[in-house]
């Protein structure tokens, strides 16, 4: 090969690969919208799990493996909400996978003491895993992201530093609003089906008084059943807030016994009609509490 023809396709071959989108898989479209923001046009994301699936349980799938099989970048919530995620990452036999464990930088909210056992239900030992809808957490996530995607794709790092920004000051403008619509639901009591809601609560003001599960991962039981309907009745709590993955069938019979009213609460993006992005999610959310007053 001529010297000039050599230094043409290696030219080319440089332009071409950075002008590659950085392949992004993630654990939830949580994380996946955010690395949209982050990334911009330079990346391309998918997510494992649906904006209506319970991010505890997925079923690992060989698809899901020949997409990371694909992947430079793998993001997964961490605190152990996402295991399933370790078998297909392993699985893909991706060897320059960069996995990166979103939940590094949160500051951890119920962090269990003492011994955990299965007597104890679905305990995560690092802490409650639900930290995105913390909108504060979702700086930190933005950060993460952010840092991930330079490290692999240098070239685009002032694009990242650049959306970053973008999203932090995005994010600051959705907060004020947040705060004042959040005003008609700042300490109202509710009940929820699984403690998914405890960086939620603390962010808008909202008392997660009980849970329609004894335990978290466990069925609901006749006994906790009727001592919620009484706590609900004590209290006066107008609301029973329910994952679109869990069944309506004890909630829907708690409200009937005590005049609270079930009410669809998305944790994920997708996860209900609106909530298409990280922004979006927190309207929808709120506003069906509001709605629901």
């Amino acid at each position: 090969m001529k010297p000039f023809t050599a230094i043409f396709w290696l030219l080319f071959s440089l332009a071409a690969n950075a002008n590659a989108k950085v392949n992004v898989v993630t654990s939830t479209t949580d994380l996946a919208s955010i690395a949209r923001m982050i990334g911009g046009d330079n990346v391309d994301v998918t997510s494992i799990a649906r904006g209506t699936a319970d991010p505890h349980f997925v079923e690992v799938l060989p698809s899901y493996m020949v997409r990371v099989q694909k992947a430079k970048v793998y993001l997964k919530l961490g605190m152990d909400i996402d295991r399933w995620a370790a078998p297909i990452i392993d699985g893909s036999r991706n060897g320059k996978l960069v996995v990166v464990d979103c939940s590094q930088n949160i500051a951890p909210l119920e962090v269990p003491t003492g011994k955990i056992d299965a007597s104890m239900g679905d305990v995560h030992p690092h802490g409650n895993p639900h930290y995105w809808l913390d909108p504060d957490n979702g700086a930190i996530i933005a950060s993460t992201i952010a840092d991930a995607l330079t490290g692999v794709d240098p070239a685009h790092a002032a694009a990242y530093a650049a959306n970053l920004a973008s999203f932090k000051s995005q994010l600051e403008t959705h907060k004020a609003a947040w705060q004042q619509k959040s005003e008609a639901i700042r300490g109202i009591k509710i009940v929820t089906y699984h403690n998914s809601w405890p960086y939620f609560a603390r962010a808008f003001g909202v008392e997660v008084e009980d849970f329609v599960e004894p335990l978290p991962g466990i069925e609901p039981t006749p006994s906790h059943t009727a001592h919620v309907i009484e706590l609900i009745k004590t209290h006066q709590i107008q609301i029973i807030g329910v994952e679109p993955y869990f069944s309506m069938r004890t909630p829907e019979t708690i409200a009937r016994e005590s005049g609270a009213k079930v009410v669809q609460l998305p944790p994920s993006v997708d996860g209900a009609p609106g909530a298409q992005d990280y922004f979006s999610l927190f309207d929808v959310i709120i506003d069906r509490l509001a709605a629901a007053r």
